[in-house]
């Protein structure tokens, strides 16, 4: 028999006490209410994701028309070899911008993504869309109220091969 004078560390000991000083810790951030009414005050553009057309998901989505600028840029492939996964990314130089939006004119539905840019974030956004066949992706990004778009054909393939 060994008899012992302290406490007995074992690794249940150990871990029980790590998962104790984890959850404290979690109890310092933000996971509180304030988080969920910000959230719960942006409303979802339920009506704008179901246009078919983009003329008018944007009228839904802003309710007025963007002006081509040079100060979005858009990324996109010329060639997308699958339709299913086309990567896309939109930045800009323009200050106070509060939304950044893709649409895909001969998709289903034509707005795919729209973004709310809080104050102090860089205006850059990526995403990977699918889209039904060659067509136009449209970019718009909302700036001190005005709206400023980009726009680029991308040619769809099937199986990849580029024709």
């Amino acid at each position: 028999m060994n008899a012992t004078t302290g406490p007995i560390t074992t690794r249940r000991l150990i871990l029980q006490g790590a998962a104790s000083v984890a959850l404290i810790g979690l109890g310092n951030l933000p996971f509180g209410a304030a988080p969920a009414r910000a959230a719960a005050n942006d409303k979802y553009p339920e009506d704008a994701f179901k246009q078919k057309s983009q003329a008018d998901a944007i009228k839904a989505l802003y309710g007025k028309t963007a002006e081509p600028s040079d100060k979005v840029k858009l990324d996109a492939p010329e060639i997308a070899e699958n339709g299913a996964v086309v990567p896309i990314s939109v930045t800009t130089t323009l200050d106070k911008v509060t939304s950044i939006s893709f649409f895909v004119a001969e998709n289903p539905n034509a707005l795919a993504a729209s973004y709310r840019i809080s104050d102090g974030t860089m205006p850059s956004v990526a995403n990977r869309l699918k889209m039904a066949k060659t067509t136009n992706v449209v970019a718009i990004v909302e700036a001190d109220g005005k709206l400023f778009s980009a726009a680029k054909e991308v040619k769809v393939t099937v199986g990849g091969c580029g024709g």
